[in-house]
Order: C-alpha cells, then structure tokens, then sequence
C-alpha cells in the first residue's frame, strides 16, 4: 500500500505494538495518517484509491475527512501514542533546557526565511541549553547546520523514507528520547513535534518568525494561528496544551494490539 504508512518508521511502531516483527512490518491495508494536519488527514497531493479505508489520528480529522468526501476513516491514534505505551518509563533524571524543532521544507517544498534572526530571537527567549532538531534535509545543508551550531547542540531524528528507501524504522524511539531529556518543545509553527513533545511531558511553546513554504496553501497555516491561540506564545499554559495535545492525536482512542491487527488488516499475519 502507499509508502507513506511508513514514513518515520509509523508501520514498525504499530507492527511492534501488535506483537510481530517490527522490522518487517505487514502491508496496511489503506493509508495511515503519518503526520498532524487540519484537513482529512492524508497529505495534499497524496494519490488515493477510491474505496480503501484512511487511519487517522482523531476523531476530529475523521470528521473532517467525512466532510471532505472519505467516508471509509478510521480512527486509530497516532503511532507515537502506541510507543509511548509500550516504550517504558522515562528516566528519573531532571530534565532540562529546550528541544528546538525549526520549520522544514521536504523533497517537494523549500523553506525559506531568515534563519540569523530566528537564532537570535530563540537564544534571547530560552533559558538553558538549546538542542536544535534539524529536518533531515536541513540537516544535510552544511551552511544552515552551522548557523544553528554556533547557538546550541545540532541533532537530526533520522530520514523519514521515501518510496520504502533509506527509512529510519528508529526515528520515533530517537525523539521520543530526545523529548524525555529535555523541559521544553517549541518550534516556529505549530508542528507535529510540538504535539509529539507536550505528550511527552515537555512545556511547550511556538514563536517566531514562521518562515515561508514554497507553493503552500497560506490559508491553512493561518488557519492553524487562528484555531489554537492556547499553543501558540513563549510559554502556553501546559495543562490546557497538553489537553489539546491528547486530543488532537488521538488518545482515548488507542486500539489494543488485537483490535489494531483487525484494523489495519493484519489478523492473519
């Protein structure tokens, strides 16, 4: 089914969660959201055959997709929330300082903006030292990895995979720790990582100069500004983020491993 399912390692979580090979995971059969968005959950442009079902994360991206012509939606969660009840307790040491996820481009859209004032905005605002997560494309780009060097530990997840090539089937289990270490989340736009961080008991934050994405639909990232006020400033009250937070990935939700191999397809492997 379409590589997207397993994108940031997403089918491997789930296959381990299930109790079977996390590192040959079964065909999904249908399209698992891979990341937080405001509309019916798959990504723009993503190519859909008619008639085969969609796993989101919530129920309000289920209704949403009704809305928008996808009838056959599921909700299942997101896969961080299935890792986080399966991957242990965090460790019992403090955390400490900010774990700083800049807006990122992808294969098919550069950012662009002014990276120098955004450094300069983000050392004046976090208290603390600041752990840089770089997109893997960013990361790769010597010349904006340097600038983010010069103000703070620079670290990338890994590559999300492309057309099942190169996927980094650990790229979950590196944030998730990465999270753990760290007090803060924040980023320039409200991202999935920020959702990501706050479900891992990270204080969360999104501020500064949000930058721009070629050919993106300005609407919608309005939109996000406009719908949750509560996420967005130096420092949003964290029990109301993190109420927002579980509901926008699902929790409540979460299938147990029977009713997930059900789901996606999987009862007989």
């Amino acid at each position: 089914m379409h590589h997207g399912n397993h994108f940031y390692g997403h089918a491997h979580v789930l296959a381990g969660y299930c109790g079977l090979d996390p590192a040959d995971p079964p065909r999904i059969d249908g399209y698992l959201q891979h990341g937080w968005n405001v509309v019916d959950g798959l990504g723009a442009g993503t190519p859909y055959a008619p008639g085969l079902p969609i796993f989101v994360w919530s129920e309000r991206t289920r209704r949403r997709a009704w809305s928008m012509g996808r009838p056959l939606a599921t909700v299942t969660g997101a896969p961080f929330l299935y890792l986080l009840r399966s991957g242990g307790e965090p460790s019992a040491a403090e955390r400490e300082g900010t774990i700083w996820y800049p807006f990122h481009g992808w294969e098919g859209q550069k950012v662009s903006g002014d990276h120098h004032r955004l450094i300069d905005e983000i050392s004046a605002t976090e208290s603390g030292p600041i752990t840089f997560c770089l997109y893997w494309n960013e990361y790769q780009d010597r010349r904006i990895r340097a600038l983010y060097e010069r103000a703070g530990r620079v670290i990338c997840h890994g590559y999300r995979g492309y057309m099942r090539m190169r996927t980094d089937p650990g790229f979950l289990e590196n944030q998730l720790a990465e999270l753990r270490r760290h007090r803060r989340v924040a980023s320039n736009r409200l991202s999935t990582a920020v959702l990501y961080g706050t479900a891992a008991g990270c204080e969360p934050a999104v501020y500064g100069d949000p930058m721009y994405l070629d050919k993106e639909d300005t609407p919608t990232a309005d939109r996000i500004r406009r719908e949750w006020p509560e996420l967005h400033g130096p420092a949003p009250d964290p029990a109301t983020a993190r109420e927002i937070v579980l509901a926008e990935l699902g929790d409540g939700h979460l299938a147990s491993p029977a009713e997930l191999r059900a789901m996606l397809g999987w009862a007989a492997a």
